[in-house]
């Protein structure tokens, strides 16, 4: 089980403990205090105000939709909401902070405690993991410092300067690399369903600083280190992996912990030492003077937890309840957003198609999207995003599959031939002569061939052999180049052979 994860040392078993502090890119096309856009990708400041370049005589301004998606991300995760928060200058100074100080929330954050249920086994999926989040608070991104342009001297691009992000930080509850990954995944989900980050990690949008520590199980908590800006989930497991076996083996070595910040060479697998770790009065916090509280009313707060959408916990829960899906095909429909909703304009097209109920519909939609729709685009190296076949088009295969116009088996090599050539399933199935034979007449006359051509393996059925069953189901089909109605096929044998 994931909750006994232990690191086993020379004196016995060692408990890691670890806490998160994720930072998410807020969803908008300006930033946190200044009207520069936020595109990913530019030219090296080419999108930066006097505000963030720190110009005298510039005052920050409050991006109100910031402040709105902040207070979403809050109520998804269900937290409590603060109608009165407070900015604060965090001093510190490097080359990529023009201001010599970074506007936070350290004293009065807009959002307090809430927390994330997770499932940290796949194998265990009853066995649910709450993980607590102590704060989430809204500040602004440094730029960026670029250290191979040139041989002897460092860049500095202030794209990122001014960037509106949210700190959203759990408590020192997971236990495991394992629990640790399925946090991330779990709030990258949530923050792509309620649209306040796009948690693509690749592009740092979404990044975590991972502090672990060890200690002996049913000990005080230990000192942690903190490796920053980790920037994907498997290299943040990597991260609480090797730093808990790096700090058992010092202490056990005989050395000591020390509170400090670090950094992950993923090349190497390895954290390394950067920097001392600073504590709250290193930064001499104080309220920012240039801006006035955030007072939030009823009004603002209602329309935001009306702007919520039904979230993955709720949408499995759905699919299983009301469609009757099967808890590992509701899990792989609800994990991304963007998979549920293909799924439900998929099973939306198919039940109108169809004539039937969405109910009645789900279970064929599902499997089909899970198994046949995700392995061949795996096998052509292409998403949902880029799919040439859209969910009307895959409805309209599945109809013909409904109705028995052709069978499962060729719907397999229809929808091949459409991710191909971007044809209609049923110009295909026209073309390559695919409809599905359900004459019975026909049927009964292919079944009578084959009992009459193996009369010795009737004979074996008879006497007891009831596996043949599927031996005459197969000859048949092949005899039919496949284009038997396999249920009527079932059903005539069966009537042939009593």
């Amino acid at each position: 089980m994931v909750s006994e994860y232990r690191i086993d040392g020379e004196t016995g078993a060692w408990e890691v403990v670890v806490g998160l502090e994720v930072h998410a890119q807020i969803t908008s096309k300006a930033k946190l205090f200044s009207g520069a856009a936020t595109a990913f990708g530019a030219e090296p400041n080419s999108q930066v105000s006097l505000v963030d370049a720190a110009m005298p005589g510039m005052l920050p301004v409050p991006n109100a939709e910031c402040v709105r998606q902040a207070v979403r991300t809050g109520m998804a995760v269900g937290a409590a909401i603060n109608k009165w928060s407070r900015f604060d200058r965090k001093n510190y100074f490097y080359a990529d902070l023009p201001q010599g100080y970074q506007i936070s929330q350290l004293y009065h954050p807009i959002v307090g405690e809430g927390a994330i249920d997770v499932v940290p086994d796949e194998k265990a999926p009853d066995t649910v993991k709450r993980i607590g989040i102590e704060r989430i608070h809204i500040e602004q991104d440094a730029g960026k410092l670029m250290h191979d342009q040139h041989p002897t001297m460092s860049y500095v691009d202030l794209n990122r300067s001014g960037v509106a992000l949210m700190e959203i930080v759990s408590r020192p509850d997971m236990r495991s690399p394992a629990e640790v990954g399925a946090y991330l995944r779990k709030l990258r989900s949530i923050l792509r369903y309620v649209g306040s980050c796009d948690g693509n990690m690749e592009e740092g949008s979404m990044r975590a600083d991972v502090n672990v520590s060890v200690r002996k199980v049913g000990d005080e908590l230990g000192t942690r280190t903190e490796t920053k800006n980790v920037n994907s989930v498997r290299f943040v497991m990597a991260v609480v992996e090797g730093e808990a076996r790096r700090q058992v083996e010092l202490i056990e070595g005989g050395g000591k912990v020390v509170q400090e910040t670090r950094l992950y060479d993923p090349d190497r697998n390895e954290t390394r030492s950067m920097r001392s770790k600073e504590d709250a009065h290193d930064y001499r916090y104080f309220p920012d003077p240039d801006l006035l509280p955030l007072v939030l009313d009823d009004a603002f707060l209602a329309e935001c937890r009306a702007s919520l959408p039904e979230l993955p916990d709720a949408k499995r829960a759905r699919y299983i309840g009301e469609l009757g899906l099967s808890a590992y095909n509701a899990d792989v429909l609800t994990a991304e957003v963007d998979t549920a909703r293909w799924f439900e304009a998929l099973l939306a097209e198919t039940a109108t198609q169809s004539g039937k109920s969405e109910a009645e519909v789900a279970k064929q939609t599902a499997n089909w999207l899970t198994s046949e729709l995700f392995g061949a685009l795996n096998r052509l190296g292409k998403t949902l995003d880029t799919s040439p076949v859209k969910p009307a088009e895959t409805a309209e295969l599945l109809a013909l599959v409904g109705k028995g116009t052709i069978s499962g088996s060729a719907a397999k090599l229809v929808f091949e031939k459409m991710l191909e050539t971007g044809d209609s399933a049923a110009a295909i199935v026209e073309r390559e002569g695919l409809t599905q034979t359900s004459d019975t007449g026909t049927i009964d006359t292919a079944v009578a061939a084959i009992l009459a051509a193996n009369a010795d393996k009737v004979a074996e059925f008879k006497a007891g052999k009831e596996a043949l069953f599927g031996f005459f189901v197969g000859q048949t089909m092949k005899a039919m180049q496949g284009k038997g109605n396999p249920g009527l096929v079932n059903a005539a044998l069966k009537k042939a052979l009593e």
